[in-house]
């Protein structure tokens, strides 16, 4: 069953995590991107402080989007946008002539309007059906199926979501499908590097568990974008930038034992990394 047939369109796990219980929420994601961060070196040196914390998520949002060649004056498409933070961020520093940020989540996209609204213009802005003169859009759809026409975006990016995706070679396809020739897809999340890290990961890791992680290889990303006709596919580990600064910032709240503090160990053991993967529209 895909996530297109579950009632919702969603995993129960993911439509929990991020509806009721609101994960924006959580203080561990202070600033409301939902990301782990990425963290500069000087961050690992005395206790972590919220603003540190806010400026690794919004790192994490530059590292993507550097990686996607010259964005001004282009349609931008955020895949899984969250409250469309990194929607704001992208249209405050990179110039894009729009910025259409899609989730398959009802409360979050509702959360997203509320917390982008002065970049919410006419009265079908919220909804995704302005005159097109909005700057920022949101729509709800599926990774797997986007609710978009051919070739109508200059990039296609995706922030810390891909790990909820239920198939990968139809979210990549169909970024194919939506971007123009030329245009650049730029995603990023965590993979297990070993194909039968799964079970173990379950063990370590209450999302993993629960249904709301999925243990996939960066392989099954990059072959299926090279399937759908994208060229120059890259695949970067940016790990060090990410576990032990989210460590860190998890010690103020969480014990050591806990399970949160497992993502760390995950990595350390191999049996998971953080990647940055990039591709070129034929």
């Amino acid at each position: 069953m895909t996530q297109a047939d579950r009632p919702g369109g969603m995993r129960a796990a993911v439509q929990e995590t991020y509806g009721p219980a609101d994960l924006s929420a959580a203080p561990v994601f202070a600033g409301g991107f939902i990301n782990f961060g990425y963290w500069r070196p000087e961050d690992l040196d005395g206790p972590p402080t919220v603003d540190d914390r806010i400026r690794s998520q919004e790192d994490l949002y530059r590292r993507v989007l550097g990686t996607a060649g010259p964005l001004a004056g282009g349609q931008l498409l955020e895949v899984g946008c969250g409250l469309g933070m990194g929607c704001a961020l992208a249209l405050e520093e990179y110039g894009p002539a729009r910025v259409t940020g899609m989730d398959i989540h009802p409360q979050q996209l509702e959360r997203a309007r509320r917390a982008n609204a002065h970049l919410l213009t006419g009265a079908g802005a919220g909804a995704g059906s302005g005159d097109g003169a909005e700057r920022l859009r949101l729509v709800r759809g599926a990774a797997e199926d986007m609710p978009f026409a051919d070739a109508e975006f200059d990039c296609v990016y995706s922030v810390e979501a891909a790990q909820h995706f239920d198939d990968l070679a139809r979210f990549a396809a169909e970024t194919a499908r939506v971007l123009r020739p030329g245009g650049r897809a730029a995603v990023t999340s965590f993979f297990t590097p070993e194909p039968e890290a799964a079970p173990r990961l379950a063990e370590l890791l209450d999302t993993f568990a629960d249904g709301l992680d999925i243990a996939r290889t960066p392989a099954e990303l990059t072959d299926a974008l090279a399937r759908s006709g994208m060229t120059g596919v890259r695949c970067e580990s940016i790990g060090p930038s990410v576990w032990p600064g989210w460590d860190h910032w998890l010690s103020a709240q969480w014990k050591p034992g806990t399970w949160p503090r497992n993502f760390l160990h995950a990595w350390e053991q191999g049996l998971l990394d953080y990647y940055v993967i990039t591709a070129t529209r034929r």
